[in-house]
């Protein structure tokens, strides 16, 4: 019996490694993306940051995704967006996720609390002061686990174009159908040289801020780390584009083609 006991905590421990090597991020990974406004006039900045942290007794990764407006165009248009997710460090499911935005005065303030084994959402609307429970999908994520998730769950060494992943997501109050499509691959120009890239159209809600469903186009490294080097947005009103301008903590060394 201890014999067998033995075996299964060498079998897990060595299964956690190999799981941890094979990730395609690290505590301390680091971006930051510089924003630009139809094509020409700086729009802000933003930044996504990961750390190891302990919640409610779980191991999870910490997330933090900010984003602000700079320059002439807050004078008109201020923004100042923050997102956070707390997740599962073997499971990547998430436990709790944070939306506090400020969008030229359409503000929220969310925290909403993951049940995973009984696929509940509790909502609290603290704009509203509201707090509702919501039946959810099952291994649901969020907007911001559901990117690390693919990150490591995604096997793209196959992938044709026009394939198709989807994932059950949870936004706001709303479960959603989340989808994202392979476009091909690319090599792109970037602020550190050359890089091969993995193209996707990740298909997102119309309305209020995106013009249609296939506004988003994605560029993300075509490596072991899968980092996202290139964001472009058809937006209600003009356009949107973030790049990549900044980035430490890396998993994986970045393959960079230089001339």
């Amino acid at each position: 019996m201890k014999k067998r006991l033995l075996i299964v905590i060498l079998l897990l421990g060595f299964l956690n490694s190999f799981a941890q090597e094979n990730s395609a991020f690290q505590d301390g990974e680091w971006f930051k993306f510089k924003m630009s406004y139809s094509g020409f006039l700086k729009a802000g900045n933003a930044t996504l940051s990961i750390k190891e942290k302990s919640l409610d007794g779980k191991q999870v990764y910490h997330v933090v995704g900010k984003g602000w407006t700079t320059g002439a165009i807050k004078w008109f248009f201020k923004v100042k967006d923050r997102y956070e997710s707390y997740f599962d460090k073997q499971t990547g499911l998430p436990y709790k996720f944070i939306r506090k935005i400020d969008e030229g005065g359409h503000t929220k303030d969310i925290e909403i609390k993951f049940d995973q084994e009984n696929n509940k959402a509790y909502v609290n609307n603290k704009k509203h002061k509201t707090n509702t429970v919501i039946t959810t999908e099952k291994d649901v994520q969020d907007m911001v686990s559901a990117f690390y998730y693919l990150r490591n769950n995604y096997d793209t060494s196959s992938i044709k174009k026009n394939d198709m992943v989807s994932l059950n997501m949870f936004f706001d109050e709303e479960n959603y159908n989340f989808k994202l499509k392979f476009l091909g691959r690319e090599t792109i120009k970037t602020e550190f040289g050359k890089i091969k890239t993995l193209k996707f159209r990740p298909y997102v809600m119309a309305g209020r801020v995106f013009k249609e469903q296939e506004s988003l186009t994605l560029w993300v490294s075509a490596d072991n780390n899968k980092i996202p080097l290139k964001i472009k947005a058809d937006l209600a009103v003009g356009s949107l584009r973030a790049d990549l301008v900044g980035f430490k903590g890396l998993k994986h060394s970045l393959p960079i083609i230089f001339d």
